[in-house]
């Protein structure tokens, strides 16, 4: 659960040029095209440690609810790529869903490529979290400040 609401999370979520702040592994974050006001292309440049990478995601929104995406234009490391934040709540409060599929031209046992995608995912959502409600504007324990 993330205190906050579902516009306030999308809203970090679709500010690409701060994720180097908060997602540890992001590098840059480049916004190539966008549509409706949101970007439907983003170029990332990624360190991982053992993977280093750039690669293109193409993103679909569904309001303040959800945001899926899928690899534009394969990197280097990485061959495929899916995965999407799901929103869901109504007022101060909001469960929020990180999916995520990776393929690396890497050859990596499953169970290695398991834990990886593990720590990718509670990475993500603990920098989403932290981002979102250390914001100035959203009160502890959910909610947008009217002030």
């Amino acid at each position: 659960m993330i205190a906050a609401p579902r516009p306030a999370i999308m809203a970090v979520i679709a500010d690409f040029a701060a994720y180097p702040q908060w997602a540890s592994a992001v590098r840059v974050a480049e916004v190539l095209e966008q549509e409706d006001g949101r970007a439907s292309r983003v170029r990332f440049t990624l360190d991982a440690g053992v993977v280093k990478d750039t690669y293109v995601l193409g993103y679909d929104w569904d309001g303040d609810t959800a945001v899926r995406w899928h690899l534009a234009e394969a990197g280097s490391a990485i061959s495929t790529m899916t995965g999407g934040y799901l929103l869901a709540g109504e007022g101060g409060a909001t469960e929020t869903t990180y999916e995520l599929s990776v393929e690396l031209r890497i050859p990596m046992p499953g169970l290695l490529k398991r834990r990886a995608e593990k720590t990718i995912i509670d990475t993500a959502l603990k920098g989403l979290k932290n981002r979102v409600e250390s914001r100035p504007g959203v009160v502890p324990g959910g909610g947008e400040d009217s002030r």
